[in-house]
């Protein structure tokens, strides 16, 4: 079945950077685009079409965040830079086909002094 597990969050000061990433399995991971969402109310963050020649962001990372994918790896990445305490959340990968949802169980960020 669809298997989805982000890595790489943690405690980081303000203006910090950190890399998270998505580690999928269970589908052909290179015909599907991906996402990353963030907080209880799954808020859009940043899309990836499936080749990785596409993206958009949300307002509120652009220009900050960066998505990113290996599809020889089937992993999905998202690069944050310049980060807020605004941006403290738990970050999920996500893939949707057919109105249907795949979540991971999420990673913390914190952004915090």
């Amino acid at each position: 079945q669809v298997q989805l597990v982000e890595s790489g969050g943690g405690l980081v000061q303000p203006g910090g950077s950190l890399r998270l990433s998505c580690a999928a399995s269970g589908f052909s991971f290179n015909k599907h685009d991906m996402s990353w969402y963030r907080g209880e109310e799954r808020e859009f963050v940043a899309w990836i079409g499936k080749d990785g020649s596409t993206s958009y962001y949300a307002d509120s990372v652009k220009g900050r965040f960066a998505i990113s994918r290996d599809n020889a790896k089937a992993l999905v990445f998202l690069q944050m830079n310049s980060l807020k305490a605004e941006d403290t959340a738990v970050y999920y990968c996500n893939r949707r086909w057919r109105s249907s949802d795949s979540w991971g169980k999420g990673t913390l960020v914190t952004v915090s002094s």
